[in-house]
């Protein structure tokens, strides 16, 4: 049996969860509500405060699937009662971040500013401290939503090995690599 699948999920005391006859499931909570479409051979089961995902056999199709629709329907449990939230680094000489509606501003290098659209289910805040590089925290209750943004605004301009520049996530650690060395023949 799939070690993740089998594992019992907890329901919170705020958090409400349903599955339509066409097997879709919400979960609803302080902070939103969240839908996930799941196959035919899933099945999903509230007893007792705790939420059950099954399987109907041990093929390899439905071991997959089964611990991928628990981990799936985790996350929507945990981010409809606490969230999720990022935070990314802009590390470089002269690189800058600016929030306006919507919208990021990023200043990376490049001989113009990017403007990134960021979707609506996806909150920000941008801080600029002296003598730290300026960061910007996201936040949203879809964590598959939440890192796919991320993941597009680290593409921008991806840290480079030798002095770290570019957009990292805080607390990421790079491998770094030893610049170019001149010896002097004797």
């Amino acid at each position: 049996m799939s070690r993740i699948g089998k594992l019992p999920i907890a329901l919170p005391a705020k958090v409400e969860l349903s599955v339509s006859k066409d097997k879709v499931v919400t979960v609803k909570g302080p902070k939103g509500t969240l839908a996930q479409q799941l196959t035919d051979d899933i099945g999903v089961s509230v007893e007792d405060g705790k939420i059950s995902v099954s399987r109907p056999s041990e093929q390899k199709k439905h071991r997959a699937l089964h611990g991928l629709y628990r981990s799936l329907i985790n996350n929507m449990v945990e981010g409809v009662s606490k969230g999720f939230s990022s935070k990314m680094e802009l590390v470089g000489v002269g690189y800058k971040i600016e929030a306006k509606e919507g919208r990021v501003l990023l200043t990376l290098g490049y001989s113009h500013p990017i403007e990134f659209h960021l979707p609506s289910e996806v909150k920000w805040e941008t801080q600029t401290i002296k003598g730290q590089a300026p960061f910007i925290v996201l936040s949203s209750i879809d964590k598959q939503l939440l890192g796919s943004v991320c993941a597009k605004i680290r593409s921008l301009r991806a840290p480079e090995p030798y002095k770290g520049k570019g957009i990292k996530f805080a607390g990421e650690v790079l491998r770094r690599k030893a610049g170019k060395t001149s010896g002097k023949k004797k």
